[in-house]
């Protein structure tokens, strides 16, 4: 949603493709105000209906995926196939709708827990999750695609997005709602640590890479901030930020299969700075204050009681 409203304020013209449901919900574009917004839905499955959606296109950007790494545990079968299959619909219908350019959004989670600090695109692809594993899958079949279509592919990296909007499948969100609702803060492993990228920065480098077309096709690009943060000083940062004293238990229902979790990712950001023109200009401390903001005002989207008032 940050992305298509993004493109909408350079004044593109901006299609959506939404997963079809009976509500005729369309997730977080409710949230854009700009009626020129044309959305359609369908499903990434659904090769026809894909190309479709991208018929009349001069870019396509597809972020469509299954992104929960917890739910890739109990049904990799769909998180493969929409991520693998749903990406090779997507680069099919390029093939024979001829775009000026194909961006395909990838995940830091494809390289595992690093080997070296900071992570750059020559990091060993090492996937420890079904979810991981489906990006890379993803990342390498749009590589041939380029290389043997001679398709206009490019790959954006993003570490770990943040922000308005996000749902409270993610650990910030999880822990600013814990922070509001409880003195106790249930989570997963705190010695992890993410390079955590606000999520208006990521659409910039998205509104970048369509600006830059050409010369980065073919390229593998991080997105990220080069700035590591554990979980245990997220929660310090939240609850400073809210003024709240909370005690942390170790919760293993949050926990991820012990060879699966990733213990560090930060991201080496030379090359966007190099080929995009593009770095992250928001701290750390400045997202979460916005995304906090963004809870204080949308509680009914994080299910929070509405007396919280931050």
């Amino acid at each position: 949603s940050h992305v298509a409203e993004k493109l909408l304020q350079e004044g593109a013209n901006v299609r959506a493709f939404v997963r079809y449901n009976s509500r005729g919900d369309v997730g977080n574009l409710r949230y854009i105000s700009d009626d020129s917004l044309d959305v359609i839905m369908g499903d990434l499955h659904d090769p026809n209906a894909v190309e479709h959606a991208m018929e009349g296109c001069n870019y396509v950007l597809r972020l469509g995926a299954c992104i929960s790494i917890p739910y890739s545990y109990v049904s990799p079968r769909e998180v493969i196939s929409t991520n693998i299959e749903g990406t090779l619909n997507v680069l099919t219908a390029a093939r024979k709708l001829e775009p000026e350019m194909l961006i395909s959004v990838s995940t830091s989670e494809v390289y595992g827990t690093a080997q070296q600090i900071p992570i750059s695109e020559e990091h060993p692809l090492n996937p420890q999750s079904p979810y991981a594993a489906s990006k890379v899958g993803a990342d390498q079949i749009a590589r041939t695609f380029y290389f043997s279509y001679d398709l206009p592919v490019a790959i954006l990296r993003p570490f770990n997005n943040y922000g308005p909007r996000q749902s409270c499948r993610a650990v910030i969100p999880t822990v600013i709602s814990q922070c509001l609702n409880s003195k106790v803060l249930n989570l997963g492993e705190l010695n992890s640590t993410r390079d955590f990228l606000f999520v208006k920065d990521c659409a910039d480098a998205f509104v970048k890479a369509t600006q830059k077309g050409k010369k980065i096709v073919g390229e593998s690009i991080n997105v990220g901030t080069g700035r590591e943060v554990s979980i245990k000083e997220l929660t310090e940062i939240v609850g400073s930020q809210l003024d709240r004293n909370v005690e942390i238990r170790m919760d293993k229902t949050k926990m991820r299969p012990e060879k699966s979790e990733v213990m560090r990712l930060c991201a080496d950001t030379k090359k966007a700075k190099k080929l995009l023109g593009w770095s992250a200009e928001t701290s750390f401390e400045k997202g979460i204050a916005e995304t906090i903001e963004w809870f204080a005002n949308h509680p009914e989207a994080y299910n929070l009681d509405q007396k919280y008032h931050v």
